[in-house]
């Protein structure tokens, strides 16, 4: 249970940067704020990741990294523009169509992206427990997402945005795997990914307006997003993915939109109707559907763990 309970952590964690934008101070753009959490978050992800590496590397059996071949150089940099971009775009999303409902799209797509993304490459087809509570997630996702909130109902340019950084996130999580598959260690994975993403977020900084950030709400704001949403978050994501297959891990960051609706209610005000209830409890059940189903399969083989 382990790997899925450190993902869904960070699903957790992830579900309140669109309301930590929300409560922010005035004048942020989805582009500065996607760009100062990257600069943030990335640089200590980056150190926290390789230092972990580094620490376990010597305290235990550990075996060293394989080489640095242009494939595993290819598939690290990609984790780090896929990251960059899922910023903007997120944000876009909920700024847009509101954070219920541009958290709830953007994680609803990815498990879907995912798990197709997954079977391209793999040839290998989903498991009937993940296809099983996919499809009950995704019915809470519709739910939520059809049901609208008191942020307004979501538009074109939002859902599109949303979209985008789902198939973002489906990017990243499934090369994320392909480099642990080839025996790199997920701290060293989750290091690179930060460092490439705080790489690819430097140019977008001069056509952002950033003067928020010299304001008290701004710079808690960038602090939270970066050390606890991109830092801690993707650390635990990825040594909880060194356990689980993309797809299922994309699943189970379906706890992200279920914390975004239920700050967007608490904290912002937006009011979800029955049918959004009852979509975070079928989505909840999908959840923990999988989860049973990951540690299941762990007991049938205590040497292995997968989704």
């Amino acid at each position: 249970m382990l790997p899925a309970l450190a993902v869904v952590a960070a699903a957790v964690l992830f579900g309140t940067t669109g309301t930590a934008q929300a409560v922010g101070p005035d004048g942020t753009t989805p582009l500065g704020v996607g760009a100062m959490r990257l600069v943030v978050g990335g640089v200590a992800l980056a150190a926290l990741g390789f230092a972990v590496a580094a620490r376990r590397r010597r305290r235990t059996s550990t075996p060293p990294s394989p080489p640095l071949t242009r494939r595993a150089f290819g598939l690290m940099a990609l984790t780090g523009v896929c990251l960059a971009a899922y910023q903007p775009l997120f944000f876009l999303g909920t700024e847009r169509s509101g954070v219920a409902v541009g958290t709830v799209i953007a994680l609803g797509s990815a498990p879907v992206l995912a798990g197709v993304l997954e079977w391209a490459l793999t040839r290998r087809i989903p498991r009937r427990s993940w296809m099983a509570a996919t499809a009950c997630a995704l019915v809470g996702v519709a739910l939520l997402a059809s049901a609208g909130t008191g942020g307004g109902a979501a538009d074109p340019v939002g859902i599109l945005g949303s979209l985008g950084a789902g198939a973002a996130f489906a990017v990243f999580a499934n090369a994320q795997r392909r480099l642990m598959d080839d025996g790199w260690d997920p701290f060293t994975v989750a290091g690179a990914m930060g460092l490439g993403s705080a790489i690819a977020a430097l140019p977008m900084l001069p056509f952002a307006p950033l003067g928020w950030l010299a304001t008290p709400a701004g710079a808690v704001m960038t602090l939270w997003l970066g050390l606890a949403t991109i830092a801690l978050a993707y650390a635990l994501f990825t040594w909880g993915l060194q356990g689980l297959t993309a797809s299922t891990a994309a699943t189970l960051t379906l706890a992200e939109p279920v914390t975004a609706a239920l700050l967007g209610t608490l904290v912002l005000g937006e009011r979800l109707g029955p049918p959004a209830v009852v979509g975070l409890v079928v989505l909840s059940a999908g959840l923990v559907l999988l989860a049973l189903g990951s540690r299941s399969r762990a007991a049938a083989r205590p040497f292995a763990v997968e989704g």
